[in-house]
């Protein structure tokens, strides 16, 4: 597998299986429905209608408190009725871009299963040393939802509705892995990639928010909660080959590796034939 490949793996889907979720009125899809969950949401009319064509929030749920009230008691029967595996107590503002304001809140649990747009955080934790940069290198829990056991960030999180970016950072930088808050807001947000794709709890159609946090060399990280089992320092030469070798780091976090070993000149253009390629499908640009 290329590097590459991994992109592309961020980048596929087959649109025939969806139809669009919209605001009744508007063209401007909100997400995407699969064809199967649509036709079990003909079972809630009181929150959508669903026809062979679109998935529909009815206009006369003209406001956030509306919206997100009558589609979080549809929400809850689909999960009582094992339809939305697990519930996260979290919600997520559901728009049309970020900086806009939320048209309604949804269950962080059942957003893939409306392909709505999702942020989230990623830190790259780093040491600089006189061979470059050495990433802290986390490994998932074997018991989580998503991604079990694979490798991970430093830190990393899904963008919960009410805390700004950098809350968000200091926020779970505690949570998963020790970092005092005083050191966690030194991270420099350094970009943003945006994949839509399929997986196996639904698609996934996201925005992740880089950042860069350079760590002292003395700084050791420690789990702080049950979804990290443990953290390594790893070499960018050890990084790029697991993430060009296998397929152990989480998906969306080989992308975020990728997006730092560019930036720090990890990856060279005139020693990486596919360089403008990975550039590029970073991008979510693609030549056929």
């Amino acid at each position: 597998m290329s590097y590459l490949d991994r992109i592309r793996i961020c980048h596929q889907w087959r649109p025939e299986r969806y139809r669009p979720f919209l605001l009744e009125g508007d063209t401007q899809p909100l997400g995407w429905v699969g064809h199967d969950f649509a036709a079990r949401l003909k079972d809630f009319p009181s929150a959508f209608t669903v026809t062979e064509a679109a998935v529909l929030l009815p206009a006369r749920y003209g406001d956030f408190e509306s919206r997100s009230a009558v589609l979080e008691e549809a929400l809850r029967e689909l999960h009582a009725a094992g339809e939305i595996p697990k519930w996260r107590g979290e919600d997520y503002g559901i728009g049309r871009r970020w900086g806009a304001p939320p048209l309604f809140r949804m269950e962080r649990g059942a957003v893939p299963l409306f392909g709505v747009l999702a942020y989230g955080v990623h830190v790259n934790g780093y040491v600089m040393g006189d061979d470059g940069p050495r990433l802290w290198v986390g490994k998932r829990a074997a018991h989580k939802a998503v991604a079990p056991g694979k490798l991970d960030h430093l830190v990393a999180g899904g963008q919960p509705l009410g805390l700004s970016l950098m809350e968000n950072v200091v926020k779970e930088a505690q949570e998963e892995a020790s970092v005092p808050a005083d050191l966690a807001r030194l991270a420099r947000p350094v970009g943003a990639l945006r994949y839509l794709c399929e997986r196996e709890e639904g698609l996934r159609n996201d925005v992740v928010f880089c950042f860069d946090l350079e760590l002292p060399g003395d700084f050791q990280p420690t789990p702080n909660d049950d979804e990290v089992e443990s953290f390594a320092l790893w070499s960018m030469d050890q990084v790029l080959e697991r993430i060009r070798e296998s397929d152990d780091f989480k998906f969306n976090v080989a992308l975020v590796n990728l997006h730092f070993a560019l930036r720090h000149g990890m990856l060279n253009p005139d020693r990486e034939p596919a360089y403008q390629a990975i550039v590029e499908g970073l991008q979510g640009r693609f030549e056929d």
